[in-house]
Formats: C-alpha cells, structure tokens, sequence
C-alpha cells in the first residue's frame, strides 16, 4: 500500500491568516453562541460540542460564504446570513458524522473515539438529533431579514439537499445489508453524488449563491461544479482509508472492515479471478466483527495487485479535471479576488490536504 507522509491532525487546521481560517474563526463563533443556548444540559449540551470541538478543515461553511461574497459584490467578511448559514452547514455536518458513525460502526474520529464509543449509541444517536434540530435555527435566522422569497429559494436547496443526502446514505448500507456485489462504477459515481457531492459542495456553494446574490442568480449554475469535485472529494477520502496516514482521522482500512462499496472494491471484484471472488465475496457476507484482520489485509493487498488503488486515483483525478472546467463555465466574468482564487484551488486542495 502507499504510504502517505506522517502528520497530526492538528495539521488539518487551516493555516493562520488565510481565507478559510478567516471564515473557520467567524463560523466558530458562531456555532459557540448557537450551542450555548444548550447550557449545562445534562448528557447533552457537552455531547453536542464534542464534535464541532474536535477542529476539521472547515471546507464547507468556507465554500458558501466566498460563494456569497463572490455574488453578491461588495459584501465584508463579516456579512450576518453568510455566516449563519454557515455555520448551519457545520452544525448539520457534524449531525451526519455521528450518525454516520454509529451507522458504520466506526470506531474513531478526527483521531479520536467516536461519540458512540465515548459514551453509547443511544446517548450519540439523540446528539446528532439535537445537532441536526439546531442547525434550523441559523438558517432561519439567516434568511429572516432578506424576506420570504430568499427564504423559498433556501429551504428549497436545502431540501433537496436532505432528500438526496439520505437516498445517498440508504443506498451505501442498503448494499451492505443485501450484500450486493453486482454493482457497477455508474452506481458508485450516483451513491457518492447523493451522499458526498451534495452536503459537501453543492448545497453549500448554492446557500452562498442565494444569499449572496439576494436571489437573483440560479443556484443550479454552481451544481455541476460542486457535483464534480464532490467526487473527486469522495473518491479521494475512499483511498485514503487505505493509507497509513496517521493524520487521516479514522481506522486505517475501516472501510474495507466495514464492507463499504467503494469504487476500488468495485473495480477489484471485477479484475480478480474466480477464486479471488469468491473469498472476496464470503469476505463481504460476513459481519463485519466476524472479518479476520488477517482477511481485511489480503483485500487490500488484492488491490493493489489488481491496479484498483491506481485505477480510483486515475477516476479521482479525471474528476478533479472535470471539477475544474466546470469552475471555469460557473464562474465565468467574475472579477478576481480572494475567493475566487480559494475556490479555483478546492480541486487541488482535494488531492494535497493534510
């Protein structure tokens, strides 16, 4: 397997000074003034910070305050509805992570034990619902001074949002359940842009756009931006799981012990012999506390072998060019600035993040 260069994760916060730090320390503050409202709730209000605590690159909530501050020339960094909806964005993000946690039965988190291992499912499941209620409130007070037509346009976006956010989810552990190996790399590709591509990059980006430009300029022109570095985000994130980077923040090869249909166990499947399939495929019925360590370690090697890891590299890759001609038709006579410049480089950023 590749072995990436050593870091922490605190290497994962933004350098001082840049855009995305910028936005990290407005939208932070933010989340603190919303969470405190839990107060001293008991077994609650601690559980519900636990995450936002733990720090993450802050991509998301950066993604939509440039977007609006690029169309909606003219707005300071400090601009109120960016920066809620902003820190909606992280408060709903770090819902998803602790479900999705208790959903794969991930052990670790940003490098440290996930909330369900720290305290029970039951008492993470009802942080996550807390989280994900509370993420309605800077929404809403973001949109309530700019009238009800904006605030169509965002409730809109962001229903389509949860709609697609949860078919994505359904459909990764629904092929778990029903242990499908049948599956092809275009049910990979429309799994990832449900799951990934629209909480990650496109919902962001088209609050940003809304907001910014009062709801003037269609939010589907930054979608199929969004939908391509989205993948390219994904496909990424899935090859790192097969990594030794310590600065990664899950377990090493956790979504090889947890069965996940990724693009590279797609294309290993297909290229590994018949016997190689079938202990690949009695591998993929078990549970995933009856996979030997010794078993999760062949599969990996199986990839590699077979040119999988190369293979996704090489699909990451086209979409990050993909990503990067559609930037250009997205934001296209926008004078250059600072936000344009981050956002040009999310696709690099992809491929180069700690």
């Amino acid at each position: 397997m590749e072995i990436r260069p050593q870091s922490t994760w605190a290497a994962a916060e933004p350098p001082a000074g840049s855009l995305i730090a910028r936005y990290a320390t407005s939208t932070r503050a933010e989340l603190s003034r919303y969470l405190s409202t839990e107060g001293d709730a008991p077994f609650l209000g601690t559980l519900m910070a636990d995450y936002p605590s733990r720090g993450g690159k802050m991509m998301r909530p950066a993604i939509c305050i440039a977007n609006a501050r690029i169309f909606g020339e003219g707005l300071g960094e400090d601009y109120e509805p960016a920066i809620r909806c902003a820190a909606a964005i992280e408060l709903l993000h770090n819902a998803l992570l602790i479900h999705d946690d208790v959903q794969d039965g991930s052990e670790e988190r940003r490098g440290r034990p996930t909330l369900h291992a720290l305290h029970g499912i039951p008492l993470a499941i009802n942080a996550g619902d807390a989280l994900m209620f509370t993420a309605f409130q800077p929404l809403l007070d973001a949109v309530r001074p700019l009238g009800s037509e904006i605030a169509r346009q965002v409730l809109d976006v962001t229903m389509t949002m949860a709609r697609h956010t949860a078919e994505g989810q359904a459909l990764e552990l629904g092929w778990r359940d029903s242990n499908a190996t049948d599956l092809t790399e275009a049910d990979y590709l429309r799994m990832a842009l449900k799951k990934t591509a629209w909480m990650g990059m496109i919902w962001p980006a088209q609050l940003g756009v809304i907001i910014g430009s009062d709801g003037i300029v269609d939010p589907e022109r930054v979608l199929r931006f969004g939908y391509f570095l989205g993948l390219a985000f994904q496909i990424e994130d899935d090859l790192r799981n097969l990594s030794d980077d310590p600065g990664y923040g899950k377990e090493n090869n956790g979504d090889l012990l947890e069965g996940k249909r990724t693009l590279m166990l797609i294309h290993v499947r297909n290229a590994c012999s018949q016997t190689e399939r079938a202990k690949l495929d009695h591998f993929l019925s078990q549970r995933r506390e009856e996979r030997a360590a010794d078993d999760v370690l062949w599969l990996a090697h199986l990839m590699e072998t077979h040119g999988s890891v190369k293979y996704g590299r090489q699909v990451a890759q086209a979409m990050g060019g993909a990503a990067t001609y559609e930037f250009e038709r997205a934001y296209a006579g926008k004078p250059p600035c600072e936000d344009l410049e981050f956002l040009s480089g999310l696709v690099r950023w992809v491929f180069e993040r700690p």
